[in-house]
């Protein structure tokens, strides 16, 4: 069936007012934070592919989202970047979406226009943005995340989470008007950053990944693999130990670590209380398992 732009399977499953996970590549997708979080959900909730864009040349530039080539005696596999929307059941709870937003080079008007009507389709109830950028941030305190939401659930679901308001004036992406018109539809949209050391680059930031996880666990039950908080607590340490060799972030790391607890004295102030990262060795002392239920 297609709905705007998008090919989905027909029929379009009826699901139980799903929540819409999402990510915009690359705009907010530092060290593939945003990307990780929905590969998790995916993995762990079994989603099926429910769609794509139907002519993704319309909106990409193959030479800047570069396709990827199999070549054997011929070629024998091209997969070619796309946005994809995929979709899972959960028994006796609001079913899941989750878009994996590619950023459009050209008719962004229509990809937009396309994401919002297969929202308004699907029935979404909440539309949640993830993603990670840069921050004056050290890795040796609990990430920070920022947010905003957009409609009364959108909003109570930010304070929740204690995220710090976002205030911002500059440069942005036409697909930011997703959320807007998302929330214009009726649709409760809500945006969570993690704040990810500028010092740190990595093809895969568990620390980020796990820190948006937390968040997701405390707002709409999405668990989190203990697998992939080992991986975030031995990452802490390789990290560590790498920058004894980088005398130069070392000298300055008392003082992003000052800059960061007065942000956040500052939020304490104004009654913002982060979700406890620094409750996290209790998390899994007292647990075998998984924390949280699918």
């Amino acid at each position: 069936m297609r709905i705007g732009a998008f090919e989905l399977t027909d029929p379009v499953p009826k699901l139980n007012e799903p929540y819409v996970f999402a990510t915009l590549r690359p705009w907010i997708d530092v060290n593939n934070v945003g990307s990780m979080v929905l590969g998790e959900i995916e993995h762990q909730f079994d989603a099926f592919e429910l769609g794509r864009i139907a002519r993704p040349a319309r909106f990409y530039d193959f030479t800047r989202y570069r396709p990827v080539i199999t070549i054997d005696g011929g070629i024998n596999e091209m997969s070619v970047p796309n946005t994809k929307i995929h979709y899972a059941r959960r028994e006796g709870q609001n079913d899941i979406v989750i878009i994996d937003l590619l950023e459009p080079h050209s008719n962004a008007d229509l990809y937009v226009d396309s994401v919002l009507k297969v929202l308004t389709k699907l029935e979404a109830s909440r539309y949640i943005l993830l993603g990670s950028m840069y921050d004056i941030v050290p890795h040796t305190r609990p990430l920070l995340v920022s947010g905003y939401g957009m409609g009364q659930r959108a909003l109570q679901d930010v304070r929740t989470a204690g995220a710090m308001p976002i205030t911002y004036h500059g440069p942005s992406t036409y697909a930011n008007l997703i959320t807007k018109k998302v929330a214009e539809a009726g649709i409760d949209s809500a945006v969570f950053i993690v704040s990810l050391p500028q010092y740190v680059v990595m093809d895969e930031d568990y620390l980020g990944k796990v820190r948006l996880m937390e968040v997701l666990n405390t707002l709409y039950n999405i668990p989190i693999d203990k697998e992939e908080f080992d991986k975030a607590v031995r990452q802490r340490q390789v990290i560590t130990e790498r920058l004894k060799e980088s005398p130069e972030i070392t000298s300055i790391m008392s003082e992003l670590e000052a800059g960061y607890d007065m942000r956040v004295r500052s939020m304490e102030r104004q009654g913002i209380f982060q979700l406890g990262s620094d409750m996290e060795a209790m998390f899994w002392k007292s647990l075998d398992g998984n924390i949280g239920k699918a």
